[in-house]
């Protein structure tokens, strides 16, 4: 599907443009989420480059307060 409307991250804008903000001139991209799928194929490699980057932390025990 083709998504027609833009966002422009720098000043918050939405428009019908597809190169450029017609208000700051920067880069425009594409505000909608991307689809989900239950039969990810890429969701492997997803997880291994945010373990990579560091925005995964798997070693890190997570914070458990107990009622």
């Amino acid at each position: 599907m083709n998504w027609l409307m833009r966002k422009c991250p720098r000043c918050g804008r939405y428009t019908l443009s597809a190169s450029k903000c017609p208000v700051c001139g920067s880069e425009l991209v594409v505000p909608h989420p991307p689809r989900f799928s239950p039969e990810d194929k890429y969701v492997e490699y997803r997880v291994k480059m945010k373990k990579l980057s560091g925005v995964l932390k798997l070693d890190e025990k997570p914070y458990y307060v107990p009622v």
